[in-house]
């Protein structure tokens, strides 16, 4: 582990017990002594790069104080504009953000860009109410626009701060607001997440020490073999997805502890979202004993599902269960307002997007850019062959499209990983861009087969017709 993976580490493992103080905790300790312990581990972080973070809260609440029925678009020009200042500061002659600040940097762009959507929907709500006679429920809606005071406690709350997850200022402001979070179950939901964290620790430890990722960049790597190059991406993917179910985890456990992103079931949240209906919250006067058959869920924080990212079919489907408040972000913010309606161009334009948050680093584009590919890939041998199968024939499709769907990622992680243009394409052109021509095979064989069914029953359909003609 490097000292920047063990001093994340730290600083998720000790929020975890901080969040049951948090948890019995009023309104003004929560807001309060969360920004403030926030912002403390910002400044221990980042030091002077600290100020990064303030110019992007300080610019988003100028904006939706000034233009609250249109701040949605403004702010995503803002922070997004930012973020190119951000990462190529140092042409600048500024010195270079520390990894921390970019951490911060990333959360803190969702955020802003969250909050001002949410404004917007407040005005719409307010201007909807004065020309409505009948008022329907609005799901999600906050109250009323935050301040500056309370942006900046949104902005500097101490949970998900540097790895997640992403939630919004409707979450964070039902967590403040919470009447009797102590009857709010945290221990069982807590152990349940964090039973597979010393697992997935100890496995990221031993295979990568077994295959390092600096081997791939030696020219050593390159004298041998082809399939051992190819075996090699599998490893590499392992510990990636290792180092990020450790992380996610220990940041909803500390979600969990402090009884953060807690709704009753009734709400069927989401993750990133929160609640999707409307639901009866507990009330300040209610007494354990009426309590207790409310049951609760923390699927708004959930940010990682290791099983469905693990054993998932499809290449769509594990794009769900990885990152999947940031997913629901993209989804919301993103994917919906694309300017294009094709289901892959849509894609191909989110993945676009996700590559340039994530930063300026060719081998983020070189990965997410081969996404769509996939899913076209994908989409055409579904409805070409796939569907067409037997449920036995099928079965052993979904496994065949698994076994596919995990090496499509593990050859894209190896552009996240590598991350300039050259290690990237020097490893990918060293198993002959198998992947990229896979799919395209794959694409165009599901379109083959798809236009032959389509010809066949367009002749069984003209026979048909003929019979009576002849009878007749």
């Amino acid at each position: 582990m490097s000292p920047d993976e063990v001093i994340y580490l730290a600083v998720l493992l000790v929020s975890i017990p901080v969040g049951f103080l948090f948890k019995k905790g009023d309104l003004r300790i929560k807001q309060f002594g969360g920004a403030a312990a926030g912002l403390v581990l910002t400044l221990a972080t980042c030091h002077i790069h600290t100020l990064h973070s303030l110019i992007t809260i300080l610019g988003t609440w100028l904006i939706i104080n000034i233009s609250p029925r249109a701040c949605h678009y403004l702010t995503l020009g803002w922070t997004f504009s930012y973020l190119l200042f951000f990462r190529t500061i140092g042409y600048f002659g500024f010195p270079e953000p520390t990894p921390f600040t970019n951490a911060v940097q990333l959360l803190l762009t969702l955020k802003m860009v969250s909050l001002a959507n949410e404004v917007q929907e407040l005005t719409r709500a307010k201007k909807q109410d004065v020309t409505s006679f009948a008022k329907g429920p609005v799901i999600g809606v906050i109250p009323t626009m935050p301040g500056l005071v309370e942006i900046l406690c949104y902005s500097y709350c101490y949970v998900g701060l540097m790895t997640g997850p992403f939630f919004r200022y409707r979450t964070y402001h039902d967590w403040l607001n919470q009447p009797n979070s102590t009857i709010i179950p945290s221990w069982k939901p807590l152990l349940s997440r964090m039973k597979m964290i010393p697992i997935f620790g100890v496995f990221f430890l031993v295979v990568s020490h077994f295959f390092p990722l600096q081997y791939v960049r030696s020219d050593a790597f390159y004298e041998r073999g082809l399939l051992f190059r190819i075996f090699y991406m599998v490893p590499i993917f392992f510990v990636f997805r290792m180092r990020f179910y450790v992380a996610w985890l220990c940041a909803e456990c500390a979600c969990i502890s402090a009884a953060f992103g807690a709704y009753p079931t009734t709400a069927k949240s989401r993750s990133g979202g929160g609640p999707t209906v409307e639901y009866v919250p507990i009330s300040s006067n209610s007494d354990e004993g009426g309590a207790s058959s409310i049951t609760y869920d923390y699927e708004t924080i959930k940010n990682i599902d290791p099983h469905g990212t693990d054993f998932c079919v499809k290449v769509k489907d594990g794009m769900r269960y990885w990152n999947m408040s940031v997913q629901w972000w993209l989804a919301q913010y993103i994917y919906k307002s694309a300017p294009v309606r094709s289901y892959v161009l849509r894609s191909a334009w989110t993945m676009l997007i996700s590559a340039y948050w994530h930063g300026i680093h060719p081998g983020y584009y070189l990965s997410f850019l081969t996404i769509p590919l996939c899913l076209a890939a994908e989409g055409a041998m579904e409805s070409g062959f796939l569907r067409h199968l037997t449920p036995a024939g099928r079965l052993y499709g979904d496994w065949v499209q698994w076994f596919l769907k995990m090496r499509a990622y593990d050859y894209m992680c190896m552009g996240f990983v590598l991350l300039t243009f050259e290690d990237t394409v020097r490893y990918w052109s060293s198993i002959y861009y198998c992947v990229h021509l896979g799919a395209l095979a794959f694409f165009l064989l599901g379109k083959r087969l798809g236009l032959q069914r389509a010809w066949a029953s367009q002749k069984d359909k003209d026979g048909a017709l003929e019979k009576p003609q002849r009878q007749e």
